[in-house]
């Protein structure tokens, strides 16, 4: 089949509304499926064999813990905690409840410092330095991007 002729096909279905077309022959395989306002087509070279269904892997278990980075010259001494993920950064696990940290407060390694949520799942991140608080450099329940800086942490 030529590619004018694959073309006034899908010309064709789009005019007749219909929502799939499969054509077999003993040199090609085409099926035309159309979707919402998508038209996709596909179009396989014989001999065509049946093939097994792909599953996909399973998700691997996240590890979530904050990477503190090497201290930046325009913040002094101080250690960034950043985000391992892309979500919505939360100070507490829920609006009533109070913030894990405070400017201030001092924290340890392994403490909880805030909540970001991915895709409906709420994971806790994890300080991987002790110091105290000097400053939170995102506001509540606002987006926070991978590898941004969270908290500034002054370490010693």
């Amino acid at each position: 089949m030529k590619s004018k002729e694959i073309r006034d096909l899908i010309d064709f279905i789009a005019e007749t509304g219909l929502n799939e077309v499969n054509i077999e022959t003993e040199e090609l395989k085409l099926s035309v499926k159309r979707s919402a306002d998508v038209t996709q087509v596909a179009a396989v070279a014989a001999p065509v064999a049946a093939q097994a269904p792909v599953q996909a892997p399973a998700a691997a278990p996240m590890v979530v813990a904050a990477d503190s980075g090497a201290p930046s010259s325009e913040n002094g001494n101080y250690v960034e905690v950043k985000s391992p993920m892309i979500g919505t950064f939360y100070l507490s696990a829920n609006p009533e409840s109070a913030a894990f940290v405070n400017v201030g407060d001092s924290i340890s390694t392994g403490q909880t410092v805030c909540i970001v949520e991915a895709m409906k799942l709420f994971n806790e991140i994890e300080s991987e330095v002790s110091g105290t608080i000097v400053k939170i450099l995102v506001e509540n329940a606002t987006p926070v991007e991978y590898d941004q800086p969270l908290f500034l942490v002054d370490p010693s």
